[in-house]
């Protein structure tokens, strides 16, 4: 089974729980990068980054070298904006057509998730949804124990698939 983890990251906090993920099932990985990120800093990036996502914002991402097609399962993580996934990933979804295809999603916050799976799963409907999982600011707080669960968390996804 081929896999991938597709990801966007604004602080560093969806690339490392990422990273961990890939590692443990030895995926392949995808960063999705925009062609002009958000240059804001302090609370201006939540208001601009919010903003983006509440307007459903689909900006220009880099190319990148990944068929999806190519994938079995998918794990794919977002950072919380708004209550939502972040427009990257939104820019990712809207483009990428993929059916039948294991997804696993996380995300990160800083507060909260949200509603945010029940969105994400609404634009996979054709796919297989096989776990989700958050993290509570994995850089700032309790970062072993977070790595710690994103391993678990991707053992237990990958465990349901050879028990199915």
């Amino acid at each position: 089974m081929k896999k991938i983890v597709i990801f966007y990251s604004f602080e560093g906090n969806t690339r490392l729980i990422a990273n961990t993920i890939a590692k443990t099932v030895d995926a392949d990985i995808l960063e999705l990068t925009p062609k002009d990120e958000i240059q804001s800093t302090g609370i201006m990036k939540y208001v601009w980054g919010g903003k983006a996502a509440l307007m459903n914002a689909k900006p220009a991402l880099l190319p990148y070298d990944k068929n999806i097609q190519e994938y079995d399962l998918l794990f794919i993580g977002t950072p919380v904006w708004a209550w939502t996934f972040a427009p990257p990933l939104n820019t990712f979804l809207a483009t990428e057509v993929f059916v039948n295809k294991k997804i696993a999603l996380f995300c990160c916050h800083g507060g909260g998730k949200g509603k945010i799976f029940r969105k994400m799963a609404k634009v996979l409907t054709q796919n297989q949804i096989l776990g989700e999982a958050d993290f509570k600011d994995p850089l700032k707080h309790h970062t072993e124990a977070n790595l710690e669960k994103a391993k678990k968390w991707a053992e237990r996804i990958m465990n349901t698939l050879s028990t199915s």
